[in-house]
């Protein structure tokens, strides 16, 4: 983070904290922060240098040093120097984050307060105790809407909590925002394409009082919509096209869980389904060939986590692909850091090294496909789509090639038999012949018994076998998370403190169907809140819990727990529609608020945690590169197929020689070919996901290259001579253009200063181009103007 933006933040934080009761401050702020960081060594088990800080006793009695807090001294205070590093470290090991510095420095201004009085109980004195009862692990409440001043200003049950909040700190929202703005933002939000200058006019000769709500759900409905936000899935899931092994094989197939994954959002597909179709789709029943299909690539999900190292053997590390799915199913599904618990137990969460092997052996038990790999390049063990009809009449067929092929062999060792035995010359030739032959008819007839049967296949996954790698059973633990060490075998099992419910007697299989059941319980408190939190984060930029992937005690608490809550239950009772959370969060008046500043708020709520304005955000990667080729005409909106991977005959990559390749495509950019080694230049120039681990939050940086890329990359220059011809071909002269050029790149008409500044400019690009004929003078300018609407703050930003 750069110095000045740390400064912003730590000031926004102290902000929010700062107008927050005292009691409230010290449970959100301080409490939890004193239980993760300070109570392993001053709590209730050890108190080095004599110091405990589980109390408000023990505070004031302090340590061997004395008194470590003094109320409303934070200079004096020595607890605040240790965390400062000003003479003793503390923690010792990993300073605390600014922000939490910033928490304690309040706390202690403001009296250290301690709102549960002088004692506190033996179950709370246990550092389990307060992981166990963190916030996120109690179960989902149910918050009516809460009474407010402004009775006027609420449109719906969202703003009531969102305007209580704002009361509560002395905070008002801004204005709202402007038709052109609004459908700008929501149109981007939901589709991730800029709305048309058609579009624009027909919202805004609208009267209705349900306009707005109309535009929502044309866009819920566009075939786009499953393409803007499956992309957020894939973030959070690390896809890729390619293996992620030292040689990054190609994954041919892979394409197929992309596509799965944008029909179900747009099919609004319940999202506890969703999951349930990911772990264990092909353990479900199905309704028809079609379903069947479906239900198989949503297993990709599982056989998408990552490969390493050169082997197929028993040295292939599964112990790695293993821990990298865990660890996508916490971070994407329960927003927990699951996989620090593989070599001990977590060391701030509720979560034990017993919960992680519990859960580990669902996916030991799994058989994942094989993907290819430097020293076996063949792929294995993927799914068959076809009906068992069909996989039948592809195994005779295999059967009968087989065949052939040993009786190719056969008769070629029968000549050389003979050929050998013969004293003519050219007889002696033959043989030699021959002799070079065979081993070639062996190696076909060894590729053709080891291709995959020429039916369609999937990357997905399947049950274990009772024997081998993925021999079905419970997982042992691996001490220090060496799978050379096992230790005590530990039975499948959901982890403890969501429930620990264990497989019932007589599952045969790896559990998984089970194990997707319990993730999409309703009583488990941490799926539905994770979700409804993402959703939200989508839209405003950050989420009610600004730390999205982690719930844990490591994690910033809800801004507005209650409100979380609401949204979690009603995600649940209404089918888990996503598209439903939509309707609800964008016909709110808070999400409908313009992103004007106010003075005042922001002296009190800097950061703009409490939402009293709706904050700008830049373009993601993947909705400047689609908005580039959509405002040049040249967007092709069909959905993606197979990317032309080289054959797999041809396959020979190595560590050294990896696959490495750029498909370029007018396709949106959710289609793109995306491998784990090799990012694609475009996305990796503006903040694209990291294909090898959980996205959850897009990082935004602002560099030169960014802007030398919109002035010089042959891609942009090739749009801008598209949005040229465009302008040229769609009105007759500079003044009409020049309206339309602005319509369709910011969704406005152009100022009289700007008109009067784009005719300058168009003018000396022409006058630069004397001698040219008139067509390619009025070309180059236009397209030189277009070049500059993209570089424009305003073409890749949305307020």
């Amino acid at each position: 983070m750069h110095r000045w933006s740390l400064c912003i933040a730590v000031t926004a934080f102290l902000g929010t904290g700062a107008t927050a009761p005292a009691d409230e401050f010290f449970e959100i702020k301080v409490r939890p922060l004193l239980a993760a960081r300070c109570y392993r060594c001053h709590g209730p088990e050890k108190q080095k240098g004599g110091l405990r800080l589980d109390s408000a006793a023990a505070l004031r009695k302090g340590g061997d040093s004395g008194p470590v807090v003094l109320p409303g001294k934070a200079k004096e205070s020595l607890l605040l120097r240790a965390v400062k590093r000003e003479g003793p470290k503390m923690p010792p090991k990993e300073a605390l984050k600014p922000e939490e510095v910033a928490a304690l420095t309040e706390w202690v201004k403001r009296g250290a307060v301690w709102p549960k009085g002088e004692q506190t109980s033996s179950a709370e004195r246990d550092p389990q105790h307060a992981r166990r009862t963190h916030w996120a692990f109690r179960p989902v409440g149910d918050p009516p809407p809460p009474v407010v001043r402004d009775n006027d200003w609420p449109r719906n049950a969202v703003d009531r909590f969102i305007l209580a909040a704002m009361e509560k700190r002395g905070l008002r929202p801004v204005a709202p925002a402007d038709r052109r703005t609004l459908i700008r933002r929501a149109t981007f939000d939901l589709i991730g394409l800029p709305p048309t200058p058609e579009e624009i006019d027909a919202f805004l000769a609208d009267d209705s009082p349900d306009a707005f709500a109309k535009v929502v759900d044309q866009l819920l409905a566009s075939p786009a919509y499953g393409e803007r936000w499956g992309r957020h899935w894939l973030d959070l899931v690390r896809y890729a096209d390619t293996a992620g092994d030292n040689s990054d094989y190609p994954i041919p197939q892979h394409y197929k869980y992309r596509n799965w994954v944008v029909r179900a959002f747009n099919r609004d597909q319940p999202y506890d389904e969703f999951l349930r179709e990911q772990f264990a789709g092909d353990l479900m029943p199905a309704a028809n060939a079609e379903d069947r299909r479906d239900k198989i690539l949503a297993t990709g999900y599982l056989a998408n986590a990552r490969r390493f190292g050169s082997y197929e053997d028993d040295r292939y590390p599964w112990h790695l692909t293993i821990d990298d799915t865990l660890d996508n199913l916490g971070r994407a599904v329960l927003g927990l850091t699951v996989n620090c618990c593989r070599c001990h137990d977590h060391k701030f969460d509720a979560l034990s090294q017993e919960d992680y092997y519990a859960l580990y052996g669902f996916f030991q038990s799994t058989r994942y496909p094989w993907p290819g790999i430097e020293l076996v390049k063949m792929q294995k063990d993927l799914v068959p789509l076809a009906s068992p009809e069909e996989l039948d009449r592809a195994r005779v067929e295999r059967k009968r090639r087989l065949a052939e092929k040993d009786a190719e062999i056969k008769q070629l060792e029968k000549e050389k038999a003979a050929a050998e035995k013969s004293r003519d010359a050219k007889a002696k030739k033959r043989a030699e012949e021959l002799t070079k032959a065979l081993p070639e008819a062996k190696k076909n007839r060894g590729r053709l018994a080891g291709e995959p049967l020429p039916v369609e296949l999937a990357y997905a996954v399947a049950e274990g076998e009772n024997k081998g790698r993925h021999k079905v059973g419970s997982a042992r633990v691996q001490l220090k998370g060496d799978p050379e060490h096992p230790g005590k075998e530990v039975p499948r099992r959901f982890p403890t403190v969501l429930g620990g419910q264990a497989l019932p007697p007589g599952v045969k299989g790896s559990g998984r169907l089970e194990l997707a059941h319990w993730l999409t319980d309703p009583a488990n408190p941490l799926t539905a809140r994770v979700m409804v939190n993402r959703i939200w984060q989508y839209h405003f930029g950050k989420g009610l819990v600004q730390t999205p992937s982690d719930f844990g005690t490591r994690g910033r608490p809800p801004t507005h727990p209650q409100l979380l809550d609401y949204l979690a239950r009603r995600f649940v009772a209404e089918g888990w529609s996503i598209k439903a959370m939509h309707r609800l969060i964008l016909l709110s008046r808070t999400y409908q608020l313009s992103g004007r500043d106010d003075a005042t708020n922001a002296r009190i709520d800097a950061g703009n945690d409490f939402l009293w304005r709706f904050a700008r955000r830049r373009l993601d990667a993947e909705s400047i590169r689609d908005t580039l080729l959509a405002v040049s005409g040249a967007l092709d909106r069909s959905p993606g197929g197979p990317h032309p991977f080289p054959a797999p005959a041809t396959w020979n990559f190595t560590q050294h020689n990896p696959f490495k390749a750029v498909y370029e495509s007018d396709r949106r950019s959710v289609y793109l070919m995306t491998q784990r080694i090799q990012r694609h230049p475009f996305l990796a120039l503006f903040d694209g996901a990291d294909t090898n681990a959980s996205t959850a939050e897009r990082v935004t940086s602002t560099t030169p290259l960014q802007a030398l890329y919109l002035m010089n990359d042959a891609f942009v220059h090739a749009q801008a001579r598209k949005f040229a011809a465009r302008l040229l071909a769609e009105r007759a002269d500079d003044a009409a253009r020049l309206d339309r050029a602005y319509a369709l790149a910011l969704g406005r008409l152009p100022s009289d200063t700007e008109r009067s500044e784009a005719r300058d400019f168009l003018e000396r690009v022409r006058a630069r181009s004397a001698g040219v004929p008139a067509d390619q003078q009025h070309a180059r300018a236009w397209e030189s103007f277009a070049r500059a609407l993209f570089l424009s703050n305003e073409f890749v930003y949305v307020n």
